[in-house]
């Protein structure tokens, strides 16, 4: 009987140690309403007769407002009042490559239902914590490889030709790295567009931390993350990081010694550009680690810093979060020990 207890007792303490675990993320979202919707503005430009072009210029802008603007930066035509704007949107339409790359974003994106559901949920948690808020309008298109994803006011656009696949011939004919084209595929676009609208929101250079260094960089990109997790808090680590499972095994093995390297060498407080580059950019690997790191791996470990500071201060909110300024606020509140 004694034992049959323990067993009892040791179930209950696993199923609560997990329920803590997901209660940290999950939030009930179930009366928030939210209902995305992606405008397709590559279907009106691409199957529309091109000598119509010009004629529907003003439906179109009817239709898509200020996001065919941002489009029109993107793909560098200009102003959509300029006189020249017309014949500029007919050259890109009638393209040859652009056309051959709405084919094949035709024969991957047909149905956009998985996106939009992800969207719709990642936006219920935005509301959940931060009510009140502008969920953006979302909008697709084709950039000519240019964006990824496009963010103005209350308007998010995704640039489907950037999520083709890694086998997608048209990236090794644009030169593009392996680390880079790995990421761009279905998967991400979802957690690509939550990352981007988020740090619109709260983009670094507005910020004001001071002093500006190493840890107020990773310490905001940390934020920046833990937060993209609270918004889709089913969605795999992998695609939260952009690691490979392995890239994410070595920096939960050597969250440790990257985070020793960074004070012995005394990075964390530089403000040197290029030393903040290389440990928070885009890159194959972190080089001031090993090159079995992903890049960005310092980015990680301060993501790691903010869930510890959130875990330790429940009474908090990713609201109080992203407006605390003070990174030895949040650095002496994580009580961080790498590798808990």
């Amino acid at each position: 009987m004694r034992n049959n207890i323990n067993v009892f007792i040791v179930i209950l303490l696993f199923l609560a140690a997990v329920t803590a675990c997901r209660d940290h993320y999950h939030a009930n979202v179930s009366g928030i309403k939210v209902d995305i919707r992606a405008a397709r503005l590559e279907n009106d430009l691409f199957s529309a007769d091109p000598a119509s072009i010009p004629m529907t210029a003003k439906a179109l802008a009817g239709k898509y407002g200020k996001f065919l603007q941002y489009f029109s930066y993107v793909i560098n035509i200009g102003e959509v009042e300029d006189s020249l704007w017309k014949e500029g949107l007919l050259r890109f339409c009638t393209d040859k490559l652009n056309n051959e790359v709405y084919g094949a974003v035709q024969n991957k994106f047909d149905d956009l239902s998985d996106i939009e559901k992800g969207l719709t949920e990642a936006f219920r948690h935005y509301l959940y914590y931060f009510p009140g808020s502008v969920v953006p309008e979302i909008y697709t298109c084709i950039t000519g490889f240019n964006n990824s994803i496009i963010v103005g006011d209350s308007v998010l656009g995704i640039g489907l030709d950037r999520y083709l696949g890694k086998e997608c011939r048209y990236y090794s004919m644009l030169g593009l790295y392996n680390y880079q084209v790995v990421k761009m595929s279905r998967e991400y676009i979802v957690p690509d567009a939550v990352y981007a609208w988020i740090a619109s929101e709260w983009d670094y250079a507005s910020a004001g931390y001071d002093p500006d260094n190493v840890l107020s960089e990773i310490i905001h990109e940390g934020k920046l993350l833990y937060l993209k997790k609270c918004m889709l808090p089913d969605l795999k680590d992998e695609l939260i990081f952009g690691f490979t499972p392995e890239q994410l095994s070595f920096c939960k093995k050597n969250e440790g010694m990257m985070w020793q390297y960074m004070i012995e060498n005394n990075l964390l407080f530089s403000s040197d550009q290029l030393t903040r580059k290389k440990l928070t950019g885009e890159a194959p690997f972190t080089t001031y680690f090993t090159r079995e790191s992903p890049g960005r791996a310092a980015v990680w470990i301060g993501f790691r810093i903010v869930e510890s500071y959130m875990k330790n201060n429940r009474g908090v909110t990713p609201e109080d979060l992203m407006k605390e300024r003070d990174t030895q606020v949040i650095l002496s509140g994580a009580r961080y020990s790498p590798g808990v």
